[in-house]
C-alpha cells in the first residue's frame, strides 16, 4: 500500500490586541515632506499612517546622563534585554524604529552604580559596565554569565538570521544576524533603521547617534524570541487561504490560458489558493522612449481583453489573485493612468516626462497607492507581489525603498480585507521588524541540488529573527536542468514549508504542472500538493500559535533543545509545530538502495514515520533515514494529535472541513486545541478579548494515554450563541499502531468501524456532534480505545529485507547483507554489526539503510539499537552525486 494511503483513502465514501497609542511627535532631522496629495477614489483611501505602538520607555527604566559632547541612556527592558544609547548632543530617539515600535516595558529590578566615570548597571542576568565615553571596545561591555560582550557598532546573533533575498545564489548565502547565539548574549544594532513619525510618515535619524540592544538570554532562545516579539510586534495571523498551494509561473499567459490552465488543476483533483501572475500581466512591449517594461500598470489587452471578467472567473474558482510590479521606473506615459495621476501630483504632462518611483514623498505614495492601485484592486487584484531589486538607497539617506513599500503595501491592504480576510504583503524580507509584513518573498532561487539544501536551513534560521513566513520558488526558478526527482523533493519540502508557491522562470521547458512530468512523480506531485491543503486545520492552528504565542512555525532544533550540542549540529532538520520532526531529503538517489538519505538526529523519546507507520525510532542519537521518492522523513513523538482535511473532494480555496480525520500518535498523552475561524453564518468581527485567541472558534482533541480515552470538543463559536453548522465528519487514525484490536466504546451516537490500514487503525467515527452554546460546557464526544496503547514494535527483519530486496546488485551480496541482520547463529548482535560494516564490496548506502531498521527501535528483540556503525558515504554534490563508496 502506497506511503501516502493516509492522504488518498482518507476520505469517506459518499453517503489582536488592543491598539497602543501612538508615539507624541519629535523631530529630527532630514525628515522627509509629509504634506498629503489630493486624493482622487476618497471612499477607497485607508488610513495607512496608523499603526499600533508605544515607542516611549517607561521612565523607570532608564538610567542617563553624561557631559557636553558624550550623552548616554540606558534602558532596561527586563533583567534579560537592555536597549544601549549614545548620543554627541544630547537628543535621543523616542520615535518608532522598523524594529522597535513597543519599548514601555514595566521596568525590571535592577541597580547601578554611578561614580564620576564609571557606571554600572546589574540585574539578576547581566552586569553592565561604561567608562561615561564615547561607546568603544574598552568602554563599554556586558558579561552575561560567563561571556563577555565588549561593544564594536555591530549586530551579533552566530546562529544566524535570514537575508534579503536569495537572488543569483547558487546554494548558501551569508546571513544577516539574529537575535540568538551560542553564546550568552546576542547584539541587534539599531543605528541606522528608518524611523516614523507620530503622523505615521517616515522619519530619519540624526547621524552619529548610537542605538542598539543587547539579548543577554544565556541559551533560553524561545525566552529571547519572545521578548523580541514583545519589543517589535508580533507576526500577524495570516488569512487561511494563504496556507493552501499558490500557482505561479513567469510566463506570458492569456486569460484564456490560464483559466483553462486552473481548470486542468481543477480536473486532475489538485487544489489551489492563490493565483499569481507574473509580470506580462501589464504592457511590456513599449516604445523604447519610455525605457524597459519591467515596470507596469496598464492591461495588456491583447492578452486579458477583458481584466475585470478575467479576474472575477478566478474568483469564482475560489481563487485569490496577485500580480507582479516592479515599481522603480515609477508611472510614464504610456500608462492608462498616467494622467490620472500626473493630475493627482500637479505633474506637467506636456511632454509626456514619466512620474519618477519617489518613496519619500508622501504625496508620491498616496497617489500611488490610492490613484494608481485602487481602480487595479477595485477590478480584482487581492493583493500585490512586490519586485523590488534597485538596492537600499534612496534619494534622502537612511530611507529604504523596500522598507516603505513593505510597510504601506500591508497597511494599505486593509482597505481590501473583504476579500483577502486579513492585511497582507508579499515581498522581499528588509530586515528585523520585516515579520510584521508578510509574506516574504525569497526572491529567484536557482535550480540545483545546492539550492535545494541551503533552502530548509535558510528558512529555519530566519526564525532567530522572528521571520516566520517565507515563500519560497518551490522547484526553483532559472538555471539549472530538468529533473523529476529534484522538482518532487522540492516540491515535499514545500509541503512542510511556511508557503507553498510554485514558480518557474520563462521557459518551454521549465514549469511546475504535475502532468507535465513522467506519471510516478507526477503523481507524487499531485498527492504532496493535496496534502498541503489536507494540512491546512493544522497549518491554520499553527499560525494562530505563531501570532500570539511567538512560535513560528518552523523552528531550528536547538530552539527546543538549547542545552543538546547535537541540536546545533543539524541545520537542515526543524521542527514543523510542536510535535513533528521534519528531516527533509536534499540529495539525489543513491543509485543502489532506490532511495535518497539524510543524516538526522532526534532527541530522546519514541518517534514514528508519518509517511512509513511500520517504522518506529528510539531517540537520543544520530541516525540516517532513507526514503524512497514518494516519502519525506517527517517524525512524530509518541502524544502527537495532527488534524487533516479528508473531505473527500479536496477543492479550491481552503474552506472549513467537512471531514477531520485525527492522527494519532500513542505512547503519550496528547491535546491539540483546534483553531479555525467562525462559521460562515457568524458575523465577521472580533470581539475584544484578553486571550485573542477567543475570537477563534475552537475544537479541544485530547487523549488520555493511561485510561485510553479520545475527548473530542467541545467547539465553541465565540459569536454565535449556539451552533448552526451540520455535525462535521470525523476519523481517527492511530499511526503506527496495530497490535490490538481497538475495543469501542462511545458517548455519542453514530456509526464507527475500525479497519487495519498501512501500518495504522483507522476507526471511521461518522457525523460527531460537539458543540454547544457559548460559555456552556457544551457536548463533549469521548470515544474509549484501549488502555495504555503502545506504538507497535518494529519488525526489522522485514524491513530489512524489503529494502536489500529492492536494492540494485550482486544477488551474492545481498546474501552476505541479509545473514549478517537474519542468522542469530552466527553471532551476537555486535558481531554481526561489525561484520556488515566490514563487508567488502557492499556498497555503504545500502549498508546504511540495513542498519536503520535494525537499529531504530530499542524494544525489538535483537535489535542493533545503540550498537549501530554508519559507513561513510562520499559527499553527494552536483558533480559527483552517483559516486559512493565501498567499503
Amino acid at each position: 500500500m502506497s506511503a501516502l494511503s493516509f492522504i488518498k483513502r482518507a476520505g469517506r465514501s459518499k453517503p489582536s490586541s488592543p491598539a497602543a497609542p501612538m508615539l507624541s511627535r519629535s523631530t529630527a532631522a532630514g525628515t522627509p515632506s509629509s504634506s498629503r496629495s489630493p486624493v482622487v477614489d476618497t471612499d477607497a483611501t485607508t488610513d495607512r499612517y496608523s499603526f499600533p505602538s508605544n515607542p516611549s520607555a517607561n521612565p523607570k527604566a532608564v538610567v542617563t546622563g553624561g557631559t557636553k559632547g558624550s550623552y548616554y541612556r540606558f534602558t532596561i527592558l527586563t533583567s534579560k534585554l537592555i536597549r544601549y544609547e549614545w548620543s554627541p548632543d544630547g537628543g535621543f530617539e523616542d520615535r518608532v524604529s522598523t524594529f522597535a515600535l513597543f519599548r514601555n516595558f514595566d521596568a525590571p529590578a535592577f541597580r547601578t552604580v554611578d561614580k564620576e566615570d564609571r557606571l554600572e548597571i546589574i540585574t539578576d542576568h547581566f552586569h553592565l559596565q561604561y567608562d561615561k565615553k564615547k561607546f568603544s571596545t574598552y568602554g563599554f561591555s556586558v558579561k552575561v554569565a560567563d561571556d563577555v560582550w565588549r561593544y564594536d557598532g555591530n549586530s551579533y546573533g552566530d546562529l544566524g538570521g535570514t537575508a534579503r533575498t536569495l537572488d543569483g545564489a547558487w546554494g548558501r548565502v551569508d546571513l544577516d544576524p539574529g537575535v540568538l547565539s551560542r553564546r550568552a548574549y546576542a547584539v541587534l544594532d539599531d543605528s541606522k533603521s528608518m524611523l516614523f513619525d507620530a503622523d505615521g510618515w517616515i522619519a530619519t535619524r540624526k547621524p552619529g547617534r548610537i542605538d542598539g540592544y543587547i539579548f543577554a538570554y544565556n541559551g533560553d532562545h524561545k525566552a529571547a524570541i519572545k521578548d523580541f516579539y514583545r519589543l517589535s510586534g508580533s507576526q500577524p495571523v495570516l488569512p487561511r487561504w494563504t496556507l493552501g498551494n499558490w500557482w505561479s509561473r513567469y510566463h506570458a499567459y492569456s486569460a484564456e490560458e490560464y483559466l483553462e490552465l486552473m481548470d486542468h488543476f481543477q480536473k486532475e483533483g489538485v487544489p489551489l489558493s492563490a493565483a499569481v501572475i507574473d509580470m506580462d500581466w501589464h504592457k511590456v512591449r513599449i516604445p523604447s522612449k519610455y525605457g524597459s517594461g519591467w515596470t507596469g500598470y496598464s492591461w495588456n489587452r491583447d492578452l486579458f481583453p477583458q481584466p475585470d471578467k478575467f479576474l472575477k472567473q478566478l474568483h469564482d474558482r475560489r481563487l485569490k489573485v496577485t500580480v507582479n510590479d516592479h515599481p522603480a521606473d515609477g508611472i510614464r506615459a504610456f500608462e492608462d493612468q498616467y494622467k490620472e495621476v500626473a493630475k493627482a501630483l500637479n505633474h506637467d504632462t506636456s511632454h509626456e516626462e514619466p512620474i519618477r518611483f519617489d518613496c519619500c514623498s508622501r504625496n508620491f505614495m498616496d497617489a500611488y497607492f490610492d490613484v494608481l492601485k485602487v481602480g487595479l484592486e477595485k477590478q480584482g487584484i487581492d493583493f500585490w507581489w512586490i519586485d523590488w531589486q534597485q538596492g537600499t538607497r534612496s534619494r534622502i539617506p537612511g530611507v529604504d525603498p523596500l522598507w516603505v513599500l513593505n510597510h504601506y503595501h500591508y497597511l494599505t491592504s486593509r482597505r481590501n480585507v473583504k476579500t483577502i480576510e486579513k492585511p497582507i504583503t508579499f515581498s522581499r524580507y528588509a530586515g528585523a521588524g520585516s515579520h510584521r509584513y508578510p509574506i516574504g518573498f525569497s526572491g529567484d532561487t536557482q535550480i540545483s541540488w545546492a539550492g535545494l539544501q541551503f533552502q530548509p536551513e535558510f528558512t529555519a534560521t530566519a526564525s532567530n529573527i522572528g521571520y516566520g513566513w517565507w515563500s519560497h520558488d518551490i522547484g526553483g526558478h532559472w538555471g539549472g536542468w530538468r529533473s523529476n526527482e529534484l522538482t518532487v523533493r522540492w516540491v515535499q519540502l514545500g509541503v512542510f514549508s511556511p508557503i507553498l508557491r510554485l514558480h518557474s522562470s520563462k521557459s518551454l521547458w521549465n514549469s511546475k504542472e504535475p502532468w507535465s512530468f513522467e506519471s510516478q512523480p507526477g503523481q507524487i506531485i499531485k498527492d504532496f500538493l493535496v496534502l498541503r491543503h489536507r494540512l491546512v486545520p493544522y497549518l491554520y492552528t499553527m499560525n494562530i500559535r505563531a501570532a500570539f504565542d511567538a512560535e513560528p512555525l518552523i523552528q531550528p532544533m536547538y530552539w527546543n533543545h538549547p542545552h543538546t550540542e547535537e541540536a546545533y549540529h543539524v541545520p537542515t532538520q526543524y521542527y514543523f509545530g510542536p510535535n513533528l520532526i521534519v528531516a527533509p531529503i536534499t540529495s539525489p538517489d543513491d543509485g543502489i538502495t532506490l532511495t535518497s538519505s539524510t543524516r538526522a538526529w532526534l532527541p530522546e523519546g519514541r518517534y514514528v514515520s508519518l509517511f512509513a507507520p511500520h517504522i518506529v525510532y528510539t531517540g537520543n542519537r544520530h541516525i540516517q533515514l532513507h526514503r524512497p521518492l514518494d516519502q519525506i522523513p517527517v517524525l512524530a513523538k509518541e502524544g502527537t494529535i495532527i488534524p487533516l482535511d479528508t473531505t473527500p473532494t479536496v477543492s479550491n480555496g481552503t474552506p472549513r472541513p467537512e471531514e477531520i480525520t485525527i492522527l494519532l500518535v500513542v505512547g503519550k498523552d496528547a491535546h491539540f486545541n483546534l483553531l479555525e475561524e467562525p462559521h460562515a453564518s457568524s458575523h465577521h468581527y472580533e470581539i475584544p478579548h484578553e486571550d485573542p485567541r477567543k475570537n477563534f472558534t475552537s475544537t479541544p482533541i485530547t487523549w488520555n494515554q493511561k485510561a485510553g480515552r479520545l475527548t473530542i470538543g467541545p467547539e465553541r463559536n465565540p459569536h454565535s450563541q449556539y451552533h448552526t453548522s451540520p455535525n462535521r465528519y470525523w476519523k481517527v487514525r492511530l499511526i503506527g499502531h496495530t497490535a490490538t484490536e481497538a475495543s469501542l466504546k462511545t458517548s455519542g451516537a453514530g456509526h464507527w468501524k475500525v479497519t487495519k490500514v498501512d501500518g495504522s487503525t483507522e476507526i471511521d467515527l461518522g457525523p460527531v456532534f460537539r458543540s454547544g452554546a457559548t460559555g456552556s460546557a457544551g457536548q463533549v464526544f469521548e470515544m474509549f480505545v484501549g488502555h495504555d496503547l503502545q506504538l507497535d514494535v518494529l519488525d526489522f527483519r522485514k524491513q530489512a529485507f524489503d529494502r536489500i530486496h529492492r536494492a540494485e546488485g550482486w544477488y551474492a551480496d545481498k546474501d552476505r547483507v541479509w545473514n549478517c541482520v537474519a542468522d542469530a547463529n552466527s553471532g551476537s548482535v555486535q558481531e554481526r554489526v561489525e561484520r556488515l560494516y566490514h563487508l567488502d564490496g557492499v556498497y555503504a548506502s545500502l549498508k546504511n539503510s540495513v542498519m536503520e531498521v535494525w537499529a531504530a527501535d530499542d524494544r525489538a528483540e535483537g535489535t542493533a539499537f545503540g550498537r549501530e556503525i554508519w559507513t561513510s558515504v562520499a559527499g553527494v554534490g552536483e558533480e559527483d552525486w552517483d559516486d559512493y563508496v565501498l567499503v
